[in-house]
């Protein structure tokens, strides 16, 4: 089959769980403070080449889609409350650290970071630099935005402070189908902001667009490829729509009169995507198929290069560094009340919700905190042997380069096609991966990389699946 070429209905459902941390956050428990001294955690950890997050939980508006941890607006000295809280958790940090401690890249996201006014950014970055001694000149520093938010001087202070990479959420440069998607914003406005952010010379822009959106076709799909592709982004995200309880879209409840969607039979009321999403609806996953595929044969054709399911890069985009630094094997250590940290024991956060109250009480809780609070872990996951190898498995798979087999095996001692035996042979009975790879590495199929949603989930461990099923989101 070529890459443009219609499949056949999906037997397995593609659109299972996005796999963007192993274990997902909702695994995650209560942990014992005597357990979970950060400085016992870190010690004798390598710390050479880490990875720094800060979370900023604030959003102008929440999008109809969004399931992640963040607060609509902020009442009067809440930012300043937030900015105190990470202050304290930063030197809780920096002393469970000691010495030695480098950062490879760094990154902030949320919730949206640029909420924070200029001034606030700037003092974010004194964070980092100060706090936590990043050196935000000389690393890899990637930033998350909205097109409401990336305005000149919070732009200026970022591209001051050396940020590489400016991530937009777009999702859609079609206003009705932003609308749809319970995302309030006009196209004219997103070009302003990429005109603002591609001002300011930041080295590499990305934009995220997202499909299977209420009413779109793939005539609408590719305008706002196209519309994207005028501002030659160095990077593009192409996200599958989801629809998830306790989101905006997924109380959304349709209309009990009107046309109904294409493709669907009339006689009776039409059905949102929510609806769909909730039945497993076969249609809206071919739909979304098609449209990724769309998307992906249209990027490739134009000159990027495919990195991961969602991930496209410009096949010219300059190179930010970084390298150093390896997810399945170096350290994160995250800031803010909905950042993970990773050791190799530990997996650990605070708690985690998606209820808009429930949210507000974590924050405050954040906000309250002293500083010897900070200096133990509250909830996480504590990896063994098993649970290290799948998270290896699974972090390397799902990129287009694939695994090397060697590395595996030179970290555990054992050969991939041995732990994951029964899941390899299913993924390659289906066609998920690429015959022609080698026996040196493990890479997916471009059908697998499609598929990336499904084959995720499918090498979770029973005890992580237990705990997410068993999670209430509150």
């Amino acid at each position: 089959m070529t890459l443009t070429e219609a499949a056949a209905p999906p037997a397995v459902r593609p659109y299972q769980h996005y796999v963007y941390a192993y274990p997902h956050k909702t695994a995650y428990r209560p942990l014992r403070r005597a357990e979970a001294s950060l400085r016992a955690l870190w010690a004798g950890e390598p710390k050479d080449a880490l990875s720094l997050y800060f979370h900023i939980p604030f959003c102008e508006v929440r999008c109809g889609f969004c399931n992640l941890f963040t607060r609509i607006g902020a009442p009067d000295g809440l930012t300043t409350a937030y900015l105190d809280a990470l202050e304290r958790q930063a030197t809780a940090v920096r002393d469970a650290l000691g010495d030695g401690a480098h950062f490879a890249n760094a990154a902030f996201g949320g919730g949206t970071p640029t909420f924070l006014e200029a001034a606030e950014l700037e003092r974010l970055c004194d964070l980092a630099e100060r706090g936590l001694g990043a050196d935000l000149a000389a690393i890899p520093l990637s930033v998350e935005a909205s097109p409401a938010t990336a305005t000149a001087d919070r732009l200026s202070v970022l591209a001051a402070r050396g940020t590489t990479r400016l991530s937009l959420g777009v999702q859609s440069f079609d206003d009705a189908e932003a609308r749809a998607a319970v995302r309030p914003q006009r196209r004219q406005d997103v070009e302003a902001a990429l005109a603002r952010i591609r001002d300011t010379a930041i080295p590499v822009l990305n934009i995220d667009l997202i499909y299977g959106i209420d009413g779109q076709t793939e005539d609408s799909w590719r305008r706002s490829l196209d519309a994207a592709l005028a501002w030659r982004p160095e990077e593009l995200y192409l996200y599958p729509l989801y629809v998830r309880p306790l989101t905006g879209l997924g109380r959304h409840r349709a209309p009990e009169t009107g046309a109904a969607p294409a493709g669907q039979a009339t006689g009776r009321a039409p059905q949102t995507n929510a609806q769909r999403n909730q039945r497993g609806d076969a249609q809206w996953d071919e739909q979304r198929l098609r449209l990724y595929r769309h998307g992906r044969d249209h990027l490739l054709a134009h000159g990027y290069e495919q990195v991961s399911m969602r991930m496209f890069r410009r096949a010219d985009a300059p190179a930010t560094g970084g390298e150093d630094y390896a997810c399945q094997t170096d350290g994160m250590v995250g800031l803010g009340c909905g950042a993970r940290s990773y050791t190799s024991a530990l997996h650990y956060s605070f708690d985690y919700a998606v209820d808009m109250r429930r949210i507000r009480g974590i924050v405050d809780d954040y906000t309250a905190r002293g500083a010897e609070d900070f200096r133990h872990a509250d909830f996480g996951w504590w990896m063994d042997a098993d649970e290290a190898r799948r998270r290896h498995l699974l972090q390397s798979l799902l990129q287009a380069e694939g695994m090397s087999v060697a590395d595996y095996r030179a970290r555990f001692g054992s050969s991939p096609l041995e732990d994951f035996a029964a899941e390899l042979g299913r993924f390659g009975d289906r066609g998920w991966l690429d015959g022609s790879a080698g026996e040196d590495v493990l890479r997916l199929s471009p059908e697998g990389l499609a598929y990336s949603d499904a084959l995720g989930p499918e090498l979770f461990s029973a005890a992580v699946r237990t705990r997410m099923a068993a999670y209430e989101l509150k």
